[in-house]
């Protein structure tokens, strides 16, 4: 993992608030500086996390972990540790001490969005018809049928204004994306393009229009998440002038 400069934690501070709000579990319970974010109705490990956002609140850790794990166990999920640099080095040498798996690292980007040349970009209306937008989306990402409803909440739930984009041809959506605009934040989510018409420049569309939507409504900064493995995307991103602002990654105990 590249070398993480402290004095940037204020921004990941931001940014990591900002994904809360963007994408907001159904239960959400403290413990210190650790936000404990669980959701019954979807899997996503960024909605089912432990979330320590103080190096310094390392304290206890047998304890808090095993009083975290129970919340976990009552939901049926994992406990997953969700490791930014606000994780601090302290707990990672105790999962590492103690045999948890790392796994799923991720890359948190951003972009200027005054840099961005998007006069010739299509300009967008968001969707308005939710169902819709979902059912879209659901066929997009090819997910499995049990996701629609935590999806719909999770959507409905998103308390700064969104819009929801999609690219369809012929009338069959081919990409996807929600936009979470947060004062001078567009945050990018659930990015995809259909498995059968990707290498068409759809995710490149759907991206731009999405943050030339945003940046008429007065937003100056896009970021968004994407995994390390996803080198498609983050060859996309890369393309479109977002820059790598810091690493996550996950940690299960040993089974």
């Amino acid at each position: 993992m590249p070398q993480f400069d402290a004095d940037l934690l204020p921004i990941v501070r931001r940014f990591e608030a900002a994904g809360f709000r963007a994408w907001p579990a159904s239960s959400v319970h403290y413990d210190g500086t650790w936000v404990v974010r669980l959701t019954a109705g979807h899997p996503a490990k960024r909605l089912n996390s432990i979330n320590p956002l103080d190096p310094g609140d390392c304290d206890n850790l047998t304890e808090r972990i095993a009083r975290a794990s129970r919340r976990f166990e009552a939901y049926g999920r994992p406990t997953t540790f969700r490791m930014s640099p606000l994780g601090g080095a302290f707990i990672s040498a105790y999962l590492d001490q103690e045999g948890w798996s790392r796994f799923s690292e991720s890359v948190v980007m951003s972009i200027d969005l005054s840099a961005v040349d998007l006069d010739n970009v299509l300009s967008q209306i968001p969707m308005k018809d939710m169902a819709r937008f979902i059912s879209a989306a659901m066929t997009v990402h090819d997910f499995e049928p049990s996701i629609r409803p935590g999806l719909s909440e999770i959507v409905s739930s998103i308390e700064p204004e969104s819009g929801l984009f999609l690219l369809e041809d012929d009338d069959r959506p081919v990409a996807s994306a929600i936009c979470v605009h947060d004062g001078d934040l567009a945050g990018l989510f659930e990015v995809a393009t259909f498995s059968g018409e990707r290498g068409k420049g759809h995710g490149r569309r759907v991206v731009l229009s999405a943050l030339k939507w945003a940046r008429l409504r007065g937003a100056k900064i896009g970021w968004l998440q994407v995994e390390a493995s996803n080198t498609v995307a983050l060859s996309l991103y890369k393309s479109l002038g977002f820059r790598r602002v810091y690493d996550y990654h996950y940690r299960q105990p040993p089974k």
